[in-house]
């Protein structure tokens, strides 16, 4: 394995581009692949067995890339299936979503009270809940969780600044709202571009972006292990990303052009096991 490797990045559909963003934002030399298992999604609503089998499946596909780092942008996968990622990928450093969202959520909070919203499937789950109080210790913290369904769908219809889409968000947040938290995940990789919509119903208070501190964590990983590509002074235009899904949606490349804000080429498709 080379420091010119690449990151290998997997979700379950285009939820990860949001991710990848990120660790383009602070890894911009580093070179990319990215796995979008589009066939199969959601992962949210899958047995635990079978998020397993395809994460397992995800990580094997990009461990034949070579990369030098998997990166788990998916919080279903991350919440389950975390440790079966990392069995597979060895001596490869594997990243997920809940860990470094947490303790950035711990760090951000004053008054302990912390809201995390998700899919259905990522609140069930408990991951964020578990994961900041076992982070906090002794500490007096309160996590109060609120699944938000259909902020996916609004995301992916491009709907992120219509009116009811607001009052689809204002229903949602109302509870967490009353309880007076300070501080909220956005345990989903959509919600990072509801961020204004959601910050202007919680007065402001601080939204903890999974991705964001993932990709902080992925800095600080490659550094320790003098493993990030060697710097260039000329400006990068475009990160080098391979895209791969397991089939194309219809909308990908308007999509693509939403989470990461500039225009993608055309994704290989390829299989995954029995889709």
């Amino acid at each position: 394995m080379y420091n010119n490797s690449p990151i290998g990045v997997f979700d379950s559909g285009v939820g990860g581009l949001s991710v990848l963003k990120q660790l383009v934002r602070f890894l911009p030399y580093e070179s990319y692949v990215y796995l979008g298992d589009t066939a199969r999604v959601p992962y949210g609503n899958k047995s635990d067995d079978t998020v397993k089998q395809y994460s397992k499946e995800c990580a094997e596909f990009l461990i034949a890339k070579n990369v030098k780092l998997i990166v788990v942008a998916c919080n279903t996968a991350s919440s389950i299936a975390l440790d079966t990622v990392r069995e597979v990928a060895g001596d490869i450093p594997v990243i997920g979503m809940i860990e470094p969202a947490a303790g950035a959520a711990l760090r951000a909070s004053k008054s302990g009270k912390i809201g995390v919203i998700g899919t259905r499937a990522t609140v069930n789950s408990k991951a964020y809940t578990n994961k900041i109080m076992e982070l906090a210790g002794a500490n007096q913290i309160t996590v109060m969780s609120q699944p938000c369904p259909l902020f996916v769908p609004i995301v992916e219809e491009g709907l992120i600044d219509h009116p009811a889409s607001r009052m689809i968000a204002e229903e949602y947040l109302s509870e967490l709202k009353k309880l007076d938290i300070d501080t909220l995940v956005l345990g989903c990789t959509h919600y990072p571009l509801l961020s204004r919509m959601i910050g202007e119903i919680l007065n402001g208070i601080p939204l903890i972006d999974s991705g964001e501190h993932a990709a902080v964590t992925a800095l600080r990983l490659l550094a320790e292990r003098k493993m990030l590509i060697e710097e260039r002074d000329e400006f990068v235009m475009k990160p080098k990303i391979d895209f791969f899904v397991t089939d194309v949606p219809n909308l990908f490349f308007e999509q693509a052009q939403l989470f990461l804000g500039f225009n993608v080429d055309s994704p290989k498709k390829i299989q995954l096991g029995i889709c």
